[in-house]
């Protein structure tokens, strides 16, 4: 700068303030727009629809063959979820659905994913990779979207004790939904 003439030298921190001042609005967009997706994350969470008929009859086979059934856990509130792999609202939510079970589970509140339709192996992978501690339940033959009457995922769907299903999700749930739904069920 020292051989830089007066108006060089001014035209430099022009210059270089524009860059900060770029840098600065760049920064604040960015930010900006992270808080609106995750405002849009939250606000993109469905609300359950009410419901009141008996848990349909289901057996299926949990990760290492064993059968199981939701009259097995009656007793207790279930959510039954129905997943995949590939699904990206699926994925997305079963770490919020993790959370929440491992919050509620001491409360009599059980967590049942049913995966939809893959392989075992596929499934076997990705809850060891995830480390989901909820029951893995697969469906190969897509009972449960029969049972439940539905072609949808990510579908949910609430048992209260008594067995009857309470309430019904088609979409992802987020953790302010599940404990503004739910909670109150297990608390009855």
């Amino acid at each position: 700068m020292k051989n830089q003439t007066p108006f060089q030298r001014t035209l430099a921190f022009i210059v270089i303030g524009i860059g900060l001042i770029a840098l600065g609005v760049a920064a604040m967009t960015l930010l900006t727009l992270r808080q609106a997706q995750a405002e849009r994350a939250e606000s993109s969470s469905v609300i359950p629809a009410a419901a009141n008929y008996p848990a349909p009859e289901l057996t299926l086979n949990d990760l290492d063959g064993n059968p199981h059934s939701l009259a097995d856990y009656r007793g207790q509130v279930i959510l039954v979820n129905l997943w995949a792999t590939w699904c990206p609202p699926c994925v997305e939510e079963l770490p919020t659905l993790n959370d929440f079970y491992r919050d509620f589970a001491r409360d009599g509140f059980l967590l049942v994913g049913i995966n939809d339709g893959e392989e075992l192996s596929v499934v076997k992978d990705y809850v060891t990779r995830t480390g989901l501690d909820f029951l893995i339940w697969t469906d190969p033959t897509y009972l449960s979207e029969s049972a439940f009457g539905t072609m949808n995922l990510p579908s949910s769907y609430v048992i209260d004790r008594q067995g009857q299903v309470r309430l019904q999700w088609i979409g992802a749930i987020s953790r302010a939904m599940l404990e503004e739904y739910i909670v109150p069920i297990i608390e009855e």
